[in-house]
């Protein structure tokens, strides 16, 4: 579930939102591009565990290839539009994450991920989930996939404004032009029987 904060936090100044995040650490908190600020519940340990595995997989090929930078589910960006998003995991081009000046990345860096996961967890409305993956193809956002254990569906969304449905997580997943050379099978350490 998300919840939204009244309207007298809307016009929080770039540093006085990421003080607040701060100040409220234990909650994950997003804030939309008109200043809506949601706060949402803690994702399940089951979702928990799927994300870290997810994040663990780009990290690990990331570390190999040496072409970019992994994120995990904490990380906050601030997209063009002004919302302020943390996906599950993302992924940055090593020399545009280099071209970032080092004061912006110490906070939640002015830059769109090149690629981000989002994974369903059980309070999540698959219909808010779409929504954010639509707002990060139209921020720059290159290849995005919402994965979500509970129908094992994925939907891929590219920067063309495509999105395709893999019905299977026995399907395996490409980065396409934008992770070259990544590719994962989502059956592989999901077993929806543990």
């Amino acid at each position: 579930m998300t919840i939204p904060l009244s309207s007298r936090y809307f016009n929080l100044s770039e540093e006085d939102f990421f003080s607040f995040c701060q100040e409220m650490s234990e909650y994950h908190i997003e804030r939309k591009s008109d200043g809506t600020i949601l706060i949402m519940e803690p994702s399940g340990s089951e979702s928990g565990h799927f994300d870290l595995i997810i994040g663990s997989e780009v990290h690990n090929w990331t570390q190999k290839e040496k072409n970019g930078k992994a994120f995990g589910s904490s990380a906050g960006f601030t997209l063009p539009n002004k919302s302020v998003r943390s996906p599950d995991a993302s992924w940055i081009e090593l020399e545009r994450w280099k071209n970032l000046p080092k004061e912006d990345r110490k906070k939640f860096a002015h830059i769109s991920p090149d690629f981000v996961v989002e994974v369903r967890s059980e309070s999540d409305r698959i219909e808010d989930l779409q929504e954010k993956m639509k707002e990060y193809i139209q921020n720059e956002v290159r290849l995005g996939w919402l994965i979500d254990p509970t129908k094992q569906k994925i939907w891929i969304y590219r920067a063309d404004g495509s999105t395709e449905e893999v019905p299977s997580f026995d399907i395996p997943l490409s980065g396409e032009d934008v992770l070259i050379g990544f590719q994962v099978r989502i059956s592989d350490f999901w077993d929806a029987e543990d």
